[in-house]
């Protein structure tokens, strides 16, 4: 009898130390798997506080063509300076070098980052909230700024000035299908209607409204739903790249094509 209540004592004890070691190797597994997800949501942060040169971009223009190679478009956008190349073809005629560069001028001038020099602390998404701690969406991009000046970045409208206690200092400017909101500032040196051109000043950065310290944040909207202000950025960026391409290779003949080959 003794010995049946040992032997059933000592097969439940090691039923008990069984499960308990199936128990560890299951939250183990757990453990590892969150430690995993939360590796690949913290991953991106570290891209912040960078220069525009080497943030990912999230959006990419498309490329298309449009009378020459490799035409630089933003969708709901077109250029205040019309492309004057005439279109490619057999007998079409050849444009002298000085025609070129004005038009590859004109393009390289219809654009403009909004400061004159580019650093992004925060990025569009979400992030930890400077307030509250918790996690919220992030509804624009923030630029590091020390009472710079803000540039409009394209041909357009403003289409709204103003101060609430969440933006501060305000201005909205319209670009085609796009809105794009300067916030924080310290002052507004524009007003509602006026017409805008590439690095018109329309406000001078501050830290109005709901801010923790001086900076721009920049929200953009394409027909009316949020988007990521870096797809602006990149296009500015491709825009500059192409025209600085095309002048260089002007340089190196004294004619083009329309199709943008060495015309002799």
């Amino acid at each position: 009898m003794l010995f049946l209540l040992y032997f059933g004592r000592k097969r439940s004890w090691k039923r008990d130390i069984l499960g308990r070691a199936g128990y560890i190797c299951r939250m183990r597994k757990k453990l590892l798997f969150l430690m995993a997800g939360a590796a690949s949501v913290a991953g991106p942060v570290q891209a912040q506080f960078n220069t525009v040169s080497t943030v990912p971009f999230r959006y990419r223009v498309e490329v298309v063509s449009a009378g020459r190679d490799n035409a630089v478009t933003l969708p709901g956008y077109t250029l205040s300076v019309q492309d004057t190349l005439p279109p490619a073809g057999v007998g079409a005629p050849a444009l002298s070098a000085d025609t070129c560069k004005h038009v590859w001028i004109e393009r390289y001038l219809s654009v403009s980052y909004p400061l004159r020099r580019m650093k992004i602390n925060s990025l569009y998404g979400y992030r930890k909230d400077p307030f509250t701690g918790k996690r919220k969406f992030h509804n624009g991009i923030d630029l590091h700024a020390r009472g710079d000046e803000v540039m409009a970045m394209m041909a357009g409208v403003v289409v709204k000035v103003g101060q609430d206690k969440s933006s501060g200092k305000y201005v909205t400017l319209r670009h085609g299908d796009y809105t794009v909101s300067y916030c924080h500032l310290s002052r507004i040196l524009t007003r509602k209607g006026a017409a805008i051109r590439p690095r018109d000043v329309v406000g001078i950065t501050g830290s109005t409204g709901r801010s923790t310290g001086e900076h721009l944040h920049i929200s953009c909207k394409l027909d009316g739903k949020s988007v990521d202000p870096l797809m602006v950025l990149d296009y500015i960026k491709s825009i500059c790249e192409e025209c600085v391409a095309a002048l260089a290779e002007s340089r190196e003949a004294p004619a083009l094509s329309p199709a943008g080959g060495k015309h002799r």
